[in-house]
């Protein structure tokens, strides 16, 4: 059958000129330099750094430390049998986690020392969160409180969806719904699964909530944003958000992170965000809403793979949301699926309903239309996956 999942290729980065093949050739060495930019380290961290950039662009998969504290995870999730193949060959989800696990590792995140445990990406992070973009992102949700609930649910969710678009959520109203294209240029969505979600999570209903988390900045504010909404409104009576256990991917939320995004909000200058930011921190005191860091959250294998403990906690949920494109990329399997794949057949491992919030910024791609995917690919070709221009609302019920 040609939607089976022996028929989809896993992603690789071997193919000049691919999507994948770009980011390891390109984006890698950039935040290595970014990452010498943003801090005085000394000379052991600079040379380390620099072998990382050699190797992640000439050289091959090296072990890690025979001490390291994580060794055991990795060993698990398949890492001897990659160590002494190109960067190129190997998993593109494998090659991207394991260059950030090197990344910290070079930048002496788990040694003993100065620089133990200080995120090498914490600069950019703060001045995204501190920006002017945001500061205008919160004033907007002052203006959410006019809305009808219905559309004050749906603010909040494409504001979770966005991601660092986020205004174009909150700036949402039902009058100008019809015309939110032209008004905001965001594009309409290519997959919708907007009723399935709010039907799983009735006001009144006693539902349960996990959010599995992507970035931190302005990225994390409206994730938290619409679980303070879900408590606020009884769609939910109690959350867990799932972060990152260290560094990851630039940009992926922290406990660190979510401690300077509580801060952003409570200090706001709007009423609205101030509130949000306090209903929040009352319900980490009072355990409605609970902050996990797992350790399969910064692993390079699918969540078909995850761990019986993991796997326990989410089937325990009434509805699990995964934000963002690397969550998405884990959760179907990364692999070059026919954009028509069913999402809900390539999500029938997880256990318990899913949902997937997520702007398009790789290849893969489920649960499309013939017709939307062949006016997509008429229109830009293929970089209509890639380009972070589309987004999705999938959700699997059952």
């Amino acid at each position: 059958m040609p939607d089976s999942p022996a028929a989809a290729p896993v992603l690789v980065g071997g193919a000049p000129g691919s999507f994948p093949h770009s980011v390891l050739a390109e984006r890698h060495p950039a935040i290595i330099r970014q990452v010498q930019d943003a801090f005085p380290y000394g000379p052991d961290i600079r040379r380390a750094l620099d072998a990382l950039l050699d190797n992640c662009t000439g050289g091959t998969i090296e072990p890690l430390p025979g001490d390291a504290p994580d060794l055991a995870h990795w060993q698990a999730w398949g890492l001897a049998e990659h160590t002494g193949r190109t960067w190129f060959e190997v998993p593109w989800l494998f090659a991207e986690s394991y260059f950030y696990r090197l990344l910290l590792e070079a930048v002496g995140w788990f040694t003993p020392g100065p620089w133990q445990g200080i995120d090498p990406f914490r600069p950019s992070k703060l001045a995204e969160l501190h920006s002017a973009e945001t500061d205008e992102e919160l004033a907007a949700l002052d203006a959410l409180d006019d809305l009808p609930p219905d559309d004050r649910d749906r603010a909040l969710l494409h504001g979770s969806l966005w991601g660092n678009r986020a205004d174009l959520g909150f700036r949402l109203s039902a009058e100008g719904g019809a015309d939110r294209h032209e008004e905001t240029s965001a594009p309409p969505l290519l997959a919708d699964d907007s009723d399935t979600l709010w039907a799983l999570l009735p006001p009144g209903g006693g539902a349960s909530l996990c959010l599995v988390a992507d970035n931190a900045g302005r990225e994390l504010v409206p994730d938290l944003l619409l679980i303070a909404h879900l408590l606020a409104t009884g769609r939910v009576t109690r959350a867990v958000l799932h972060l990152k256990p260290h560094p990851y991917f630039v940009s992926d939320a922290t406990t660190a992170d979510l401690l300077d995004a509580l801060r952003r909000l409570t200090d706001a200058p709007g009423e609205a965000a101030r509130g949000h930011g306090r209903r929040l921190w009352e319900a980490l005191d009072d355990d409605t809403l609970t902050v996990r860091a797992h350790p399969f959250s910064a692993g390079p294998l699918p969540y078909d793979a995850m761990p019986a403990d993991l796997r326990a906690e989410f089937a325990r949920h009434t509805l699990t949301v995964l934000k963002g494109d690397l969550n998405y990329r884990r959760l179907v399997g990364d692999r070059l699926w026919p954009p028509t794949t069913p999402f809900a057949d390539v999500t029938a491992h997880f256990p318990g309903p899913v949902a997937a919030l997520r702007t398009l910024k790789s290849d893969v791609i489920t649960g499309l239309d013939a017709r939307t995917e062949a006016g997509l690919t008429a229109a830009e070709g293929q970089r209509w996956r890639t380009s972070g221009t589309h987004a999705v609302i999938q959700v699997r019920g059952k």
